[in-house]
């Protein structure tokens, strides 16, 4: 296909993950109160309780998205991707409370990683299941900085999608897919419960260790070490520098999932080489 062609669907893929980014910052901000709902629900009805019937139920169409400030509804024209931040100014149309800018960089980055999809995979099945990974590892990576939760709704899915992806070999045969999905599990699993018995203290939630196989299923289990040693690498970098900035104490904890859904990202474009230069280190 003629690189002019390539670059055009490159931009318009990217265009798309801008919106698809807008659609994140809301899964991102309703998904785990969502959760949260049906945790109450449950345990009233465990407890015999009535349940209160909410008058709006949260979903993530309904209702419309309104300033956490002054419960401004959203107009349309306020709502478009990057365009309408820049527009607005950082700022709500209403009272002018500042918009976090991790909205904006929700819809950039998804864009950037999409398009980058498509002119590092070109038009193929590869970059159809990449843009999947991609836009869920987003979401996953914004919800657990936000709460420190990693939802099975995401997560086990895109277990299950990496392993039928790789059913035709997407990215890499299905023995090692699910020796991956094995493997990502049982590592981290395994750290966990060697933290707990040393210390007494759990070092990280069950959520790491699906992520871990998810991608584990979809990148094999020869991309662990890459996925695992860059996750290592950036959290350790950045949990030192908040440590050292004073914005952390030594026993805050910082979730873990954005640095495997960053190392996750990082390898599905550049794991082989990263591969090849470590064993190369090695030998």
């Amino acid at each position: 296909m003629p690189q002019e062609t390539i670059i055009g669907l490159a931009i318009f893929v990217g265009l798309v993950g801008l919106c698809v980014g807008s659609f994140l910052n809301v899964v991102i901000h309703r998904l785990p109160k969502m959760m949260e709902a049906d945790w109450s629900k449950q345990c009233a009805e465990l407890r015999g309780e009535s349940v209160p019937t909410l008058s709006e139920p949260l979903t993530l169409a309904r209702p419309r998205s309104r300033c956490p400030a002054c419960g401004h509804q959203i107009r349309a024209i306020e709502n478009i991707p990057l365009f309408s931040y820049l527009f607005l100014r950082g700022r709500c149309s209403s009272c002018s409370a500042p918009i976090s800018w991790r909205y904006p960089m929700t819809e950039v980055s998804t864009g950037l990683f999409s398009a980058y999809a498509v002119w590092h995979f070109g038009p193929s099945i590869q970059t159809m299941a990449a843009l999947l990974l991609i836009w869920a590892l987003v979401a996953l990576a914004g919800i657990d900085l936000d709460t420190q939760l990693l939802p099975d709704t995401i997560t086990l899915p895109l277990l299950w999608l990496g392993l039928l992806f790789n059913l035709i070999g997407t990215f890499t045969d299905l023995h090692s897919a699910v020796l991956g999905a094995i493997l990502g599990y049982l590592c981290l699993w395994s750290v966990f419960w060697l933290f707990k018995l040393a210390t007494g203290k759990e070092g990280m939630g069950y959520g790491d260790f699906k992520l871990l196989a998810a991608l584990g299923a979809w990148l094999g289990w020869q991309m662990l070490p890459a996925i695992i040693l860059l996750s290592s690498i950036v959290g350790a970098s950045v949990g030192i520098a908040l440590i050292l900035k004073r914005k952390n104490g030594r026993n805050t904890p910082i979730p873990f999932g954005p640095y495997l859904s960053a190392a996750g990202l990082i390898t599905l474009f550049f794991g082989t080489r990263i591969t090849v230069a470590y064993l190369g280190i090695l030998s």
